[in-house]
């Protein structure tokens, strides 16, 4: 039965620099990049070499632990460097493409089973697209969710736009949903933003639980939808994919061809002209926002500022991501720190004046306001978690490696997303995602 939720706990943050509703192309990228370091978790073996020829879709490497899951090429063209760090470990597989796009040719004609579904999603790396919790890694093929979950909308600070985004699509995202639903005997649940009116894309997709979510961010998020619809208990398993992915994956069983171009959000207010591009995966950034950024010293963010990853000129977009966001560096003190009234910041702890006017829009910076501070307890953590767990209590359980209270405080319905705001709220300034995700490592290991 489809469900209604309305959270209250959360906070949306209002900055400068949203992209309109306008779509605009970017330039064709001279480079591409796949990066193994995007799955985690994963241990790749590569099957190319440099120099290789390459079309989309031809598999690049696969996963070292089942080796029927593949990682394709998203253009054609010649494979001219394995990039590698500490160890020898692959960091990126960069192509440089060719003008005129080839692409390998899958057999999509007949996906009338589970079986078929899966064998062809992991022979092209559509697989890859695909999400497991707990422990947010690649999902198991060897495995059956009890249900799936698609988020339509984007509630972080400055989110792509679904409704934008998937406008027209209906096709390719119904076949995704499609397919989609002979992988679990579950339901595939399909959640909107409550109070608002979806696009047709979600509103007519057929075979899926409609549910709805109201409230701040994180709202958005298809870890709190997940706990407010249908939680995970200790040995289930929630299968998770994106909603443009889904579009994505659709449009590839439709036509039989990796075709893995996709549109992002261009935002932040360093931006000149926030907007919406028509890109590729693993483009290079330089292409992205090279001539839309202002002047001065800038993060570029492959993501959005809460859970994205610092990029550079150099970077590549990152295979989930649907945002590039570009903010200041926030690399100067401030006189009189949060002794002076600071009007043009935002605080979830009213440490500022600007409390005072809750529909301004802020230009923030990447300056953390403060250093490493003892880990106390203040109840931030609580206010912005939409969840029915202990949040400080679960990060100290994780910091003390002590599995049991690991297990009773709910690691395997958390992902380091989910606690995304109660990091940016922490007084102490707690890497709270980073140790979330070596604790759910180290459950991954220990508990199975």
């Amino acid at each position: 039965m489809p469900k209604n939720v309305r959270i209250r706990k959360g906070a949306d943050i209002k900055l400068v620099g949203a992209a309109e509703r306008v779509k605009g192309e970017a330039p064709f990228s001279s480079s591409f990049a796949i990066k193994p370091t995007d799955f985690h978790g994963l241990t790749p073996k590569l099957v190319v070499k440099e120099g290789d020829e390459v079309k989309a879709g031809s598999v690049l490497f696969f996963n070292k632990d089942n080796e029927h899951v593949k990682f394709t090429s998203p253009v054609s063209g010649e494979v001219v460097e394995v990039v590698r760090g500490a160890k020898r470990k692959i960091l990126e597989v960069r192509i440089v493409p060719d003008q005129d796009q080839k692409f390998e040719q899958f057999y999509v004609s007949d996906l009338s089973t589970a079986e078929k579904v899966k064998s062809v999603l992991m022979s092209s790396g559509m697989w890859a697209m695909i999400r497991q919790r707990p422990y947010d890694v690649m999902a198991n093929p060897h495995l059956k969710p009890k249900a799936i979950f698609i988020s339509a909308f984007d509630s972080a600070p400055l989110g792509p736009d679904y409704d934008f985004i998937l406008h027209g699509q209906q096709e390719a995202f119904q076949k995704g949903l499609d397919a989609l639903a002979l992988l679990t005997d579950g339901k595939v649940h399909l959640t909107t933003r409550g109070g608002s009116t979806a696009d047709a894309t979600f509103t007519q997709a057929k075979g899926v639980e409609h549910n709805t979510i109201t409230g701040p961010h994180p709202a958005g998020n298809v870890g709190i939808q997940i706990h407010h619809i249908d939680p995970i208990n200790k040995g289930e398993i929630v299968w998770t994919i994106s909603a443009q992915n889904v579009a994505l994956m659709g449009r590839f069983l439709l036509t039989g061809k990796v075709d893995l171009k996709k549109t992002i959000a261009l935002a932040g207010s360093e931006i000149e002209k926030p907007r919406y591009l028509t890109t590729w995966v693993g483009a290079s950034m330089k292409s992205i926002v090279e001539g839309q950024m202002k002047d001065g010293d800038n993060r570029i963010i492959s993501g959005n500022v809460l859970t994205g990853d610092a990029s550079s000129l150099d970077g590549y977009l990152g295979f989930f991501h649907d945002v590039v966001t570009v903010i200041p560096e926030g690399n100067e003190p401030q006189f009189m720190g949060w002794l002076a009234p600071n009007f043009h910041k935002f605080s979830l702890s009213r440490s500022y004046f600007s409390w005072l006017n809750p529909g301004k829009k802020y230009k923030l910076n990447t300056n953390m306001n403060g250093e490493d501070r003892a880990f106390v307890v203040t109840g931030q953590y609580e206010a912005v978690l939409p969840m029915d767990i202990y949040p400080v209590q679960l990060i100290k359980s994780i910091m003390t490696n002590d599995l049991d209270k690991m297990e009773n405080l709910g690691i395997y319905e958390v992902i380091p997303e989910d606690f995304a705001l109660c990091e940016y709220a922490c007084t102490s300034k707690t890497n709270v995602q980073s140790i979330l995700r070596n604790g759910l490592d180290v459950a991954m290991k220990e508990l199975g």
